[in-house]
């Protein structure tokens, strides 16, 4: 008792800390298993630099994501990843199970058992970094048997997978979508003039009128030839034999043409909205409109297709560097370390204090 009343200040900071940390540290401490394992989170479509890993990685087809790696990395330490776990494999029972010690085991001190609590347990039990230089994420799952941890890892990865897959298809989706949409309206304007195009067609009564004037044309050439020769029959009969019984006939003839003329001008570029010639506007305008909608339409498919490509070549991958590991040994704690670095701050401490209460000692004796 002397001992112990002479050398109180030692056996607070050094003496009983340290026994205690021996009988917590040597006897009452859980094991804790740490499973890791690696992943990267790379696109098809992107390029930029890499290092260290990443540079023999290039050579696969995948560049590296750094923002995807950070939505991952975000999502596996999340809560709805956190109750994926305990709905699946009941970490939540398994952190609160007798065999597991009082100051590690979840809700033991505090008696909070809420998931609020839950998830800032689970934060220290998984973490996942980031390495900026080669993209490469590290992921750590903690817990009291080797196979829980390597579960918990072994699933983690798979909902990381599941992210990126959604990932995909969501800016697949939108991509598809929006090329998709301009396609509709290509469509709808092309057989909107399709149909504005048909329907003039049958109330006018034209197919083409520039094709069908070409006809008449050729017609009203060939009789006002015909005309031409006529009148220059005429002309000679008036002027060498005014009396010939033809002239009547020729120049009957001659009138018959140039009715005959004026009717097929009249067909061509006769009165308004009669004729191929008036006809010809509305029409011209209603090709080039159909024209114009062919190939929006075309532009459009022709843009959906390279959507699709596009969309393919930047999808995401999940790649696994290195596979959940299944520990074969408790990493945690370090008992031997977490014992001697007790005793030397025990030591520090106690040598602290006494300096001071010396020093308050002799101010006091003085």
């Amino acid at each position: 008792m002397d001992f112990v009343k002479r050398n109180w200040l030692l056996m607070v900071t050094v003496v009983i800390p340290t026994t205690l940390s021996i009988l917590y540290f040597g006897v009452l401490a859980s094991d804790v298993y740490i499973a890791q394992s690696e992943f990267v989170v790379r696109s098809a479509s992107q390029q930029s630099s890499l290092s260290g890993l990443g540079m023999l990685l290039k050579g696969t087809g995948f560049n590296k994501s750094d923002e995807d790696s950070y939505a991952v990395q975000d999502y596996m330490i999340s809560r709805d990843a956190m109750q994926i776990l305990i709905n699946e494999q009941h970490i939540k029972q398994a952190f609160q199970q007798p065999q597991v010690d009082v100051f590690s085991r979840f809700g033991a001190l505090d008696w909070d058992t809420s998931l609020e609590n839950f998830y800032r347990y689970y934060q220290k039990m998984v973490t996942v970094s980031l390495d900026a230089n080669s993209s490469i994420a590290s992921l750590t799952t903690k817990a009291y048997t080797a196979r829980q941890a390597q579960a918990m890892n072994e699933r983690l990865l798979e909902i990381g997978e599941s992210l990126v897959n959604k990932m995909n298809e969501r800016a697949r989706r939108d991509t598809i979508d929006v090329a998709m949409r301009e396609v509709n309206k290509a469509e709808q304007a092309d057989q909107a003039a399709t149909v504005a195009l048909a329907r003039y067609r049958n109330s006018s009564g034209v197919m083409d009128p520039e094709k069908q004037s070409a006809i008449p044309l050729q017609e009203i050439g060939s009789l006002q030839s015909e005309l031409i020769a006529t009148q220059v029959q005429i002309a000679q009969m008036q002027k060498l034999a005014k009396n010939n019984p033809q002239l009547p006939s020729l120049q009957q003839r001659a009138s018959l043409l140039q009715a005959e003329i004026v009717r097929q001008t009249g067909q061509v570029a006769g009165q308004p909205n009669q004729s191929l010639a008036s006809k010809a506007v509305t029409y011209q305008r209603l090709q080039l409109d159909k024209e114009f909608a062919d190939k929006m339409l075309a532009s459009t498919m022709a843009t959906l297709e390279q959507a699709r490509v596009e969309a393919e070549r930047k999808q995401l991958y999940l790649e696994r560097i290195a596979q959940p590991s299944l520990p074969d040994r408790a990493m945690e704690p370090r008992r031997a370390r977490s014992i001697l670095a007790t005793f030397l701050l025990g030591l520090i401490l106690w040598g602290v204090l006494t300096i001071v209460i010396g020093g308050v000692k002799e101010h006091y004796d003085r």
